[in-house]
């Protein structure tokens, strides 16, 4: 809330600032893959908390961007290092240099979000793309989401290194005998988390 903080004392600043990255920064850190569900407009702080998201689906009407620079200030929550990212850094560089709002075909254009749709169909569509998701084993999900979020901030060895022991985490688990059993008996895997 842009009035808040401009009564905000000086010296409180700091402080709020680091809570609010540190919560974006507890969303991209969660096990579980975390979708982003933007019906509307989703700009500074908003647009920070998408990109801490694994996935983001939008209206087609919605409406997002870092916007803070018009304001003599950064993203300040993680924005200038996820945004260039997500969309590339000549990408990120001119949407935060000029706090350039984006429309949702933009967006999706760019790879700021996953999927848009209808208005009406967003929260069907997010309960889609969830489901899909659960339909996998839970304990391969997790590795994915590990080795994606870790080997992209090494060089590729490192990286490959890094899906390996993810990879072998998934091994010796119940959920790999019973994906392997389901395949074979042509039927729905029935995972646990084991």
């Amino acid at each position: 809330d842009l009035k808040e903080r401009k009564s905000m004392p000086l010296d409180l600043v700091p402080e709020f600032v680091k809570n609010i990255r540190r919560l974006m920064d507890d969303v991209e850190a969660m096990p579980q893959p975390t979708i982003a569900v933007v019906g509307g407009f989703a700009f500074g702080g908003g647009t920070e908390l998408m990109l801490a998201c694994d996935l983001r689906v939008a209206a087609g009407t919605a409406r997002f961007g870092l916007t803070e620079t018009s304001l003599a200030i950064i993203p300040g929550a993680g924005g200038t290092q996820r945004l260039p990212r997500l969309v590339g850094k000549g990408k990120g560089k001119e949407l935060i240099f000029t706090g350039r709002r984006v429309g949702a075909d933009e967006a999706l254009d760019i790879g700021l979000v996953n999927k848009i749709c209808e208005p009406a169909d967003l929260i069907d569509e997010c309960l889609k793309m969830a489901g899909m998701i659960c339909e996998a084993g839970p304990v391969a999900i997790e590795q994915a989401k590990y080795a994606i979020n870790y080997g992209l901030e090494t060089d590729l060895n490192t990286g490959m290194a890094i899906e390996s022991n993810a990879y072998w985490v998934c091994i010796p688990t119940r959920d790999r005998l019973e994906g392997l059993a389901a395949f074979k008996e042509k039927r729905k895997p029935v995972y646990k988390g084991e």
